[in-house]
């Protein structure tokens, strides 16, 4: 799998609504019939041709929206403090989405896609507890994590949930796939380099990277995006198109900067001090 569709994508001057997925023959990928009711076989899954151009027009779509945002704010340097930030965001970015993601399975196998209901029950079950490894690593840097939690939320994370919300409660809630596919696929860019970048800002014994190593290119998110991208390659044109837009949307509001701007490292010890726990408690 490339990492490098940031890099001459040329994505600046892409409007999706022009993205068709068509063959180089001018065929288009999605063959009327492929997705049905029943259980996927060998014989109607999208060949290797169909699956890369797919990942390509999902990936282009995240990088358009890196594009779009091109804001000169940058995060703060990243700190052993602002790691605790990022860990609540990460919890309040997971512990929705086994109850959406189930809902999502629901709605599809009510509307006759079971392929896709199969697809959403999966996501529901890789993904929970993992809200459960956000509050272990908070626990682990010195604090009461469910107190961290309630006191730090970041908006980011509210806005991505309050879209996954939005797209599961939708008629056809065919955009979460997109939702799903894009924070996964960002994942992937955290390998161990970046892992072990992260602990080394932590103190001795401190066990705080199992959210991150879990959504991480070292984790399952390969294989998740891979599954991902050969169900979006069995849609019809049209709802490709749709799935992109919600990588759009994700991956837009993830690399966008808070309007409020960022906190800072002094207002984090000011909310962190009060909520620190006796050493003999930590993870």
């Amino acid at each position: 799998m490339r990492n490098d569709f940031f890099i001459n994508t040329e994505s600046g001057c892409i409007v999706l609504n022009d993205l068709a997925m068509k063959s180089t023959n001018g065929n288009r990928v999605y063959q009327p019939g492929s997705v049905g009711s029943g259980d996927r076989t060998t014989s109607n899954r999208p060949d290797a041709d169909t699956i890369a151009r797919t990942q390509k027009l999902l990936d282009r779509a995240i990088a358009y929206a890196w594009h779009t945002v091109k804001s000169d704010r940058r995060p703060p340097k990243l700190t052993a403090i602002r790691w605790v930030w990022r860990l609540a965001g990460a919890y309040h970015s997971s512990c929705h989405t086994t109850r959406l993601m189930e809902e999502a399975a629901k709605r599809f196998a009510a509307s006759g896609r079971q392929n896709l209901a199969n697809w959403a029950a999966q996501k529901a079950k890789e993904e929970a507890g993992h809200d459960r490894l956000a509050l272990l690593d908070i626990q682990s840097m010195g604090y009461e994590a469910e107190a961290v939690v309630k006191a730090l939320v970041p908006s980011a994370a509210t806005a991505v949930v309050d879209y996954f919300t939005q797209t599961v409660q939708a008629i056809n809630p065919i955009n979460c796939i997109g939702l799903s596919y894009a924070s996964e696929r960002l994942g992937t860019f955290q390998g161990e380099e970046y892992i072990q970048s992260v602990q080394a800002l932590l103190p001795p014994g401190t066990h705080a990277t199992r959210w991150l190593r879990v959504h991480s290119g070292v984790g399952a998110e390969v294989e998740h995006v891979e599954e991902t991208v050969e169900i979006v390659a069995e849609l019809t044109p049209t709802e490709c198109i749709s799935v992109a837009r919600a990588c759009y949307q994700t991956a837009l509001l993830r690399f966008t900067p808070p309007k409020q701007g960022y906190i800072s490292d002094e207002e984090l010890q000011n909310v962190l001090k009060p909520l620190e726990l006796n050493s003999c408690l930590r993870v």
